[in-house]
């Protein structure tokens, strides 16, 4: 009877512990900040701040943009922008997040685009370098004239 209480109090140890482990353990995918800022150049379209939210499930992440840079001149349909978002990665290379999932836009509401996609690695460290958007044929490339705040994207 002894060794089988014994077992039990082990058993409950063990049981707690791995609970206390997970109930600590950081979130699977976290990306933090989940909401960054800075300004975009977009030549002649124009200049402005803009908006990211960042999004992670597993080694796919998610970026939503918005941006008063540029604004629809007409109205446009949802997914007819098509998105190429280029991050800084780990201070040295890039990385790209695509996409044309934009929400259906007013004439003369500010360009929101996203979800883009892309692929994160567990440590990586991404800040927006330039946004390039191309709507019925015709390409704004827009370059950012801040950095990232509060800071890049840690995935």
């Amino acid at each position: 009877m002894r060794h089988g209480r014994l077992a039990l109090r082990s058993a409950l140890g063990t049981g707690v512990l791995a609970v206390s482990a997970l109930v600590l353990a950081p979130a699977a995918g976290a990306v933090d900040p989940q909401t960054a800022t800075l300004d975009f150049e977009c030549g002649s379209y124009g200049s402005g701040s803009a908006t990211l939210k960042a999004a992670q499930n597993g080694t796919g992440a998610t970026i939503e943009l918005s941006t008063a840079a540029i604004t629809a001149p007409i109205p446009i349909g949802a997914g007819a922008v098509n998105s190429t978002l280029t991050l800084t990665k780990n201070g040295t290379g890039t990385t790209t997040f695509t996409g044309n999932a934009n929400p259906a836009l007013p004439a003369g509401s500010p360009v929101s685009t996203g979800p883009l996609n892309g692929t994160v690695a567990p440590g990586d460290s991404l800040s927006a370098k330039s946004l390039r958007i191309v709507v019925f044929g015709i390409t704004v490339t827009c370059n950012a004239t801040s950095e990232q705040k509060p800071g890049p994207f840690v995935f």
